[in-house]
């Protein structure tokens, strides 16, 4: 495993990142580019597939008050991307807040997979999220957005006083996707509004290569009645040339067991499956 990390000490710099994947010989992509400044780090683990994945980890476990990150991605042209982070993303209590923000490009057939973990906002965090892919007419793109209730376990289930997201896809040049939401704990108490449900999940399939597995989740959503009490809960909209897919779970396991069955076409697409060794 490669571990890319800048040595510069430019405090206007902290947290950027920027990351390049291109098309190399015999069809696998390369990670041609990838630099960070702390705390950020770019892993870049091989792996038996022709797309180059990447991790993303941070220096001290978590975001803590005043964190704000920069991810810019450029998949090009032919290329394929999977992006992951290391470990969950944990948010510690904070007064200012803290703020993650990711830009991707994606050139002509190319494809990337945007699949962190969960992010996990302790009790008084305050976290703000942006999400931005420009995607080439025949590109590829799945993007999970993942929020848990927090640590539940240790009395802190939706304690955490604000989380904060917006996702915006554009396909050659036209929005097609713009998504937010917010769970503020000024507006009103967040676990009494979300109820028994522990996490939350956000999915968006875009581009030719997802229009079959699009139409399959589309079908589903639409043809089986919603179980009384489920542990997890989904629904489908048609979004561009895709879908958008908004799940609920009481657990992650077996939610994100429900994300993985819906993305069961992605391991054949990617030459290995990324997620063997989770959930």
């Amino acid at each position: 495993m490669t571990d890319v990390i800048a040595s510069a000490g430019d405090a206007a710099a902290a947290g950027r990142s920027r990351l390049r994947v291109a098309r190399a010989t015999a069809g696998r992509s390369v990670v041609t580019e990838a630099y960070a400044t702390s705390p950020l780090r770019l892993l870049t683990p091989r792996n038996a597939g022709t797309a180059a994945w990447i991790y993303t980890s941070s220096f001290g476990g978590g975001l803590v008050d005043g964190d704000a990150l920069v991810l810019d991605v450029d998949v090009e042209a032919e290329a394929a991307a999977f992006l992951a982070t290391q470990a969950s993303t944990k948010v510690y209590r904070s007064v200012a807040g803290t703020t993650s923000v990711l830009r991707a490009r994606v050139g002509r057939g190319g494809l990337l997979v945007s699949a962190p973990d969960p992010v996990v906002c302790f009790a008084g965090a305050r976290y703000r999220q942006q999400q931005e892919f420009d995607l080439a007419s025949d590109a590829g793109l799945i993007v999970l957005d993942v929020v848990s209730s927090g640590r539940h376990a240790s009395g802190e289930r939706w304690a955490f006083e604000s989380y904060e997201a917006t996702l915006r896809v554009r396909v050659g040049g036209r929005v097609v996707v713009h998504d937010a939401m917010a769970l503020r704990a000024a507006d009103a108490e967040i676990r009494d509004r979300i109820g028994r449900f522990n996490v939350l999940v956000l999915m968006v399939m875009q581009g030719p290569p997802f229009r079959a597995q699009s139409a399959a989740l589309l079908r589903t959503a639409t043809g089986h009645p919603v179980e009384r009490r489920a542990e997890c809960l989904s629904a489908a909209t048609p979004v561009g040339d895709g879908c958008l897919v908004r799940l609920a779970g009481t657990s992650l396991e077996p939610l994100m067991g429900m994300v993985k069955r819906q993305l069961a076409c992605l391991p054949p697409m990617l030459g290995d499956d990324p997620w063997a060794r989770k959930w």
